[in-house]
This record gives structure tokens, sequence and C-alpha cells, in this order.
């Protein structure tokens, strides 16, 4: 399948979005480096192949729907129990606040590049707080699109997770990376883009 001129629904059935922390500090050896998954989340997208500045995208994450898939490293392995404790602590106040901020969201204000290989710039509304993000893509491999961010969690007044008194830390910046395998016409298919 090839990338068309259209508009286009995302989601969970036609995609990932995954975060993906690593460790810092004395202690790093205990703690695992996490695969985090958003179960929840939806977005459009409107392509225009021949003009990239006519396209755009917007994507709103449930913060309550983050779920761990994959704990690497440590000094043992990542159990249901760390799984549940992680969730937890994700969505207290000192990282997500999901009572307070149940969404996030992207809204790009920029898209450059080919199918092959581009650039989004948008806007990245976290936790109350909007800054600019940079999304590096393309596609090739078993995704119709793939791509990935760095987002730097202070920058949203985020406080890296840390344990043992600091020993153990997660990095300030993680990667969020998604992946589309397949495209669902929005209900306005049959409009064409401006």
């Amino acid at each position: 399948m090839t990338l068309t001129d259209g508009n286009y629904r995302l989601g969970p059935s036609t995609g990932r979005l995954l975060i993906k922390t690593s460790r810092t500090g004395l202690g790093r050896r205990a703690g695992h480096d996490l695969t985090i998954e958003a179960t929840r989340w939806s977005g459009d997208a409107t392509v225009v192949v021949g003009d990239p500045e006519k396209s755009s995208v917007t994507v709103t994450i449930e913060t309550g729907s983050l779920d761990v898939r994959e704990g690497t490293g440590g000094l043992k392995p990542l159990t249901d129990s760390d799984r549940a404790e992680i969730k937890r602590t994700l969505g207290g106040e000192a990282l997500l606040h999901t009572a307070r901020h149940p969404v996030i969201t992207f809204r790009s204000t920029r898209i450059a590049g080919t199918p092959g290989s581009f650039e989004i710039t948008g806007d990245l509304t976290l936790k109350g707080s909007t800054h600019p993000v940079t999304v590096h893509g393309g596609a090739n491999g078993g995704a119709l699109l793939h791509g990935w961010a760095t987002v730097t969690q202070s920058v949203w007044g985020i406080k890296p997770y840390s344990a043992f008194l600091g020993a153990l830390r997660l990095a300030d910046e993680v990667r969020i990376e998604f992946e589309v395998t397949e495209l669902e016409p929005a209900p306005d298919a049959g409009q064409s883009p401006e």
C-alpha cells in the first residue's frame, strides 16, 4: 500500500504509539528500560503528497491508557506487580497527573519532505503545557509509515522518576515512536484536501 492524497483516521486499529524510557544514575542496573504503549488514542491526517505543506496531522492520547509492555535490563524481570506500580506512578501528580490532564495532544504546524523521509513540526500539549516538537519519519520496513520524536520531560514540568535516593533515575529524554500499518479513510474521505 502506498500513501495517497486524502483524509485519514488514526488510532490503535491502524497503528501503534510507544514511549521508550532509559535509565541513568549509579543505580541504573537495578531498574528497567521501559516500553509503554498508548492503548487509547486517535488522530486525523490530511495528506497532500505533492505539497506536504498542505498536509496536517493531529493526535490525542488518553493519559490513563498508558500500559507498560516491556521492561528490559534490571536485576530481575519486570513483574505484573511492577507494571501496575509503574502505571500508578505514571498517573500520579509528580508525572502525568492524569486526573487533571486526561489527554496529551499533538497538532502539526509544518510538514516537509516526502512519504519516504519527512519531518513534522508541531505543538505537543502535555500536562497543561505546550511546546514545539519535531517528528522524524519515513516509509520502509513492515509499516506503511513510522517515525520518532525525542521529548525532554522537564520542559513540560515533569520531574523524571527517581528511586533509591536518586541513585536510579529515568533519563529526562524519552523517545516517542509510532507506526502506521494501514490507512483508514475518514468519514469525509469523499472530499479532497484543500
